[in-house]
């Protein structure tokens, strides 16, 4: 185990227990570190209030609120987590502390150094997010069966380009693959059509989250 510096500084947004509304440990009580900042402008992003701001914390101080909650899982998350550098620190140290631990990325940053004890929940951005260009094509070359990937889709045009990318690359042998509608964009029937229609090879998912509280920050 290597030594951490638990005085490096992050800036965090919030962090705050709720049930996890996404991905395979969906509806399981988890602890959300939120980091402040993203490179990205994705056009349906939910959570344009950790772009900018956040509080000054060390990863020690970080770690210890975690470990208080009683709670052993826990996902970083952001805004982009691994636009700070402190992050994978952040994730090595969450890990050391006997926790079990997911991180939120957009895709659009090298995953490589993430310390592999962690569930790497990385998105794919189809044409409708208007950052397509920003994905990391080299990311899927690194995945491991703990990792998900996530397609968040606006309309039949992104499950098509989704559906495409899946097929020629054949990304089910990598890692579980999640496919979700943008929340009052994609009518969540239409889109479980299209997956039994085409036999995907998918999970579909909703923002449990969402469906419980609403759009309530923090949730």
């Amino acid at each position: 185990m290597r030594t951490i510096d638990r005085e490096l500084p992050l800036r965090l947004t919030e962090l705050f227990v709720s049930l996890q509304g996404e991905s395979t440990r969906i509806g399981l009580p988890t602890v959300f570190v939120r980091l402040t900042g993203c490179p990205l402008r994705c056009a349906w992003c939910d959570t344009s209030y950790a772009f900018e701001g956040g509080e000054p914390r060390s990863i020690g101080e970080i770690v210890d609120e975690v470990l208080a909650t009683g709670i052993d899982t826990v996902c970083v998350t952001g805004g982009e987590p691994l636009a700070q550098p402190g992050c994978l620190t952040l994730l090595t140290a969450l890990c050391d502390a006997g926790l079990s631990v997911s991180l939120e990325t957009s895709g659009a940053l090298d995953i490589c150094d993430v310390d592999p004890r962690v569930s790497r929940i990385v998105d794919v951005k189809p044409p409708g997010s208007g950052e397509v260009a920003r994905n990391r094509w080299q990311n899927l070359e690194v995945l491991r069966a703990s990792d998900e990937l996530k397609f968040v889709l606006a309309d039949e045009n992104d499950y098509i380009w989704a559906r495409t990318r899946i097929d020629a690359d054949h990304l089910e042998r990598r890692c579980p693959i999640l496919m979700s509608p943008v929340h009052g964009r994609l009518d969540p029937a239409q889109l479980a059509e299209w997956i039994l229609r085409d036999r995907m090879p998918v999970r579909m998912q909703l923002q449990l989250h969402k469906l419980i509280w609403g759009e309530q920050p923090g949730r």
